[in-house]
């Protein structure tokens, strides 16, 4: 008895924070659209910074030709 109550307060704060029982977004339609647009635009910006994190955007010092991409 004593674990299947834990077990069930676990999952009610695990549901919790994923937005299931508590709305993460605001109820009026024009702030909820901007939360919604500046969540995008965060994820959109991830891709940009995990390349330059990596070095990636970088161009390749395994090619012939040893010119720095940004001295074309």
């Amino acid at each position: 008895m004593r674990r299947s109550l834990w077990l069930a307060a676990v999952a009610v704060l695990m549901l919790s924070n994923t937005g299931c029982l508590l709305n993460m977004y605001p109820s009026n339609p024009t702030r909820r659209m901007e939360a919604l647009l500046n969540q995008s635009e965060d994820l959109r910006q991830i891709e940009g910074e995990w390349s330059r994190f990596w070095f990636t955007d970088q161009p390749s010092h395994l090619t012939d030709e040893r010119v720095h991409g940004g001295l074309q």
